[in-house]
């Protein structure tokens, strides 16, 4: 990438809203294509006094990785320069107030994969801005077997947000591994949930960890007219299947937890 490239695509980052495809676009090809001149622009950009300069700056200098042929790519990139982009995040969000460069910066923190990111991370649990506690739920779902990560997540299974609430059961419940009666206590209350998302991720939570009390709850989803791929998840999970057999339909998976368990209480 020439010097020429890299300054159009920084230009492209700011163009149009903050989600739009576009900048985004513009993002990912600078990420792909790392260099030292991108991280110290992008460096720069932390410290610029236009919020969508910092966000950008964040988002980009987290996942710089080394360019590769596409075709030829290593299935794991050579991320780049993460050990110098630690501090100067910390840094930033130590002086940050704009509610969408926070999120940025917290979820550039979490994909980082530095354990030393997550105190600062859950200093912002409580922050008023919806975007701002979504960014803290994927970033902790990069260390979902952390103490202070898990103690986090769990209240935020029960944010008013059905976005945080799902991030934060498929982190604590899908990607966590550890096991608690609170982690599963939070998981069992969102099978309840008003979101459908939300209540599948917690059953494959519960499910991963063959928690019985959600064989009824698991049930009534196998009954639905189309056997979503997570229900099928967790019904294999609970059965202590190591793989969701191919050829299974929803009648298959009743039977074998009719098999395993004894039919449905009447």
């Amino acid at each position: 990438m020439t010097s020429y490239d890299m300054q159009q695509l920084f230009s492209q980052t700011l163009l149009g809203d903050y989600d739009d495809e576009a900048p985004w676009d513009a993002v990912s090809a600078l990420q792909r294509d790392g260099n030292r001149e991108i991280f110290e622009t992008a460096a720069l950009w932390l410290k610029e006094s236009v919020p969508l300069k910092r966000a950008r700056a964040a988002a980009i200098m987290a996942q710089l990785q080394m360019f590769s042929n596409t075709e030829l790519a290593p299935k794991e990139p050579k991320w780049l320069f993460r050990d110098e982009t630690f501090p100067l995040l910390v840094e930033m969000l130590e002086r940050e107030e704009n509610p969408m460069v926070l999120g940025s910066g917290i979820a550039a923190l979490g994909h980082l994969y530095n354990e030393a990111g997550v105190p600062i991370i859950v200093k912002y649990k409580d922050h008023p801005d919806r975007d701002v506690r979504f960014s803290i739920a994927f970033a902790l779902g990069h260390f979902p077997n952390h103490s202070l990560a898990v103690a986090t997540l769990i209240p935020l299974t029960r944010d008013e947000d059905s976005d945080v609430r799902d991030w934060s059961v498929f982190g604590l419940g899908v990607l966590g591994s550890l096991d608690s009666p609170e982690i599963r206590e939070a998981l069992l209350q969102r099978l309840s949930d008003s979101d459908e998302d939300v209540r599948e991720e917690a059953a494959v939570g519960l499910g991963k960890r063959q928690d019985l009390r959600l064989l009824p709850t698991l049930r009534g989803m196998l009954a639905m007219p189309e056997l979503k791929v997570r229900v099928a998840e967790a019904t294999s999970a609970v059965l202590g299947l190591t793989d969701d057999p191919e050829e299974w339909e929803a009648e298959d998976y009743k039977k074998a937890l009719d098999e395993a368990f004894g039919p449905a209480a009447s």
